[in-house]
């Protein structure tokens, strides 16, 4: 995949934050497109986050290890942001996997260059913060989802608002972030199916 273009940037960052052309001109000059395969690893357990990326193309999904199994606790798509955030502020190593659900484009941009960006102007500062934002809201609600929400109703929320991850993630995976087993998302979608 070549570079995406100052259009492509700000279409993504359009629903969050307008700005004109020449911050989303700055913001592609500092983009790296890095790929990954199917199941390779983008950050290890204990890695330190060193970019903030935007899902390109596939997808991917983020984890934590329970001292059994790897649980899922966010799944990622195209036009997403995507970081171990806490670890990527704080530059330091965090308890979070990142692995490529599918063969993965990211596009990239690493610790110092965002910063760089930020101190040029205030523009910058306020991209930043609509990003954090929106990680922040996103998070917050699934928390809150799970927590309140019946498996019943996690399901039926995933089903309508993201119907086609069930065609692109493994059921084990997407159990694992709706808190459930695969055997009791299997029997749901059955029960649910009828």
């Amino acid at each position: 995949m070549t570079m995406p273009t100052p259009k492509q940037i700000q279409q993504i960052f359009a629903p969050y934050y307008n700005a004109e052309n020449k911050i989303w001109e700055g913001f592609s000059e500092k983009i790296q497109v890095r790929q990954f395969r199917k199941n390779e690893i983008i950050k290890d357990y204990d890695g330190v986050e060193k970019y903030l990326n935007i899902v390109a193309e596939g997808s991917a999904g983020l984890f934590v290890w329970d001292g059994k199994k790897d649980i899922c606790i966010n799944l990622l798509y195209e036009s997403s942001f995507m970081s171990d955030y806490f670890s990527f502020l704080k530059q330091q190593p965090s308890g979070i996997k990142t692995e490529a659900l599918e063969d993965c484009t990211l596009w990239s941009i690493s610790y110092p260059d965002l910063n760089e960006l930020y101190s040029r102007n205030e523009t910058g500062l306020r991209i930043g913060k609509a990003v954090a934002e929106v990680m922040f809201l996103k998070k917050q609600q699934e928390q809150v989802n799970l927590l309140t929400l019946s498996p019943k109703e996690r399901y039926l929320n995933l089903v309508k608002q993201r119907p086609e991850i069930f065609q692109r993630t493994p059921l084990k995976i997407i159990a694992s972030y709706l808190g459930l087993t695969a055997e009791s998302l299997s029997r749901l979608r059955k029960r649910v199916s009828k």
